[in-house]
């Protein structure tokens, strides 16, 4: 049927690092950690989502420490274990890893103008397209999806990764991908159809 959901998800953004609060790329899967932000950011997603009562039957994490930093303080509210998306992994940065927005534009003038005219291709320091990340991340939630048909899920993962999720459950631009806003700390959640999906509510802070 049109209007039978196959599954519906809440995308958890992680906590806060170092990195995002000074504005940094990264596609590091061992550093950072949380902050001290990002820990009381993820007590307040706890608090949020045991206030509401919100139902799961199953959460997941991608695979850097920071989203299984998040993932274990969500999974001892339920009291159940994570999976880790070992694919599931944030935008590839090339070159960009561990600069800010304004070392990006010193060195690279011409860089993020580039991702929103060509988001089909890798940046000139080898970051990954937008095509190809929002393609990829889109296969590892469909795969997600047909393995919890009819179930409630919980995603802990990247601000970059439920960016691409809006744009491929939408069938947003690539091109829009940058200007899609998630925080840290924050939740999405979709409604996944058969032939189409629902964006429920898009970043969502609890205080």
């Amino acid at each position: 049927m049109y209007f039978n959901r196959k599954c519906k998800i809440t995308f958890i953004c992680h906590g806060a690092t170092i990195y995002s609060e000074e504005g940094r790329f990264s596609d590091s899967l061992t550093y950072p950690p949380l902050s001290e932000l990002g820990v009381e950011e993820m007590k307040n997603v706890v608090k949020y989502l045991k206030s509401r009562g919100v139902k799961n039957d199953a959460i997941y994490s991608s695979p850097s420490i920071k989203t299984k930093q998040s993932a274990d303080m969500i999974s001892k509210l339920f009291k159940k274990d994570f999976d880790v998306l070992d694919k599931l992994t944030s935008r590839e940065c090339g070159l960009w890893n561990g600069l800010t927005f304004s070392q990006i534009l010193d060195n690279y003038p011409n860089g993020l103008r580039d991702i929103l005219l060509y988001p089909e291709e890798k940046t000139a320091a080898g970051a990954e397209s937008s095509v190809t990340f929002i393609n990829r991340t889109k296969d590892v939630i469909d795969n997600v999806v047909e393995d919890n048909i009819g179930n409630r899920i919980i995603i802990v993962t990247h601000p970059e990764v439920i960016q691409a999720a809006i744009c491929s459950a939408l069938e947003i631009n690539a091109d829009k991908l940058p200007k899609i806003y998630i925080r840290t700390g924050s939740l999405t959640q979709i409604s996944y159809f058969e032939n189409w999906a629902s964006l429920v509510y898009s970043d969502y802070v609890p205080a």
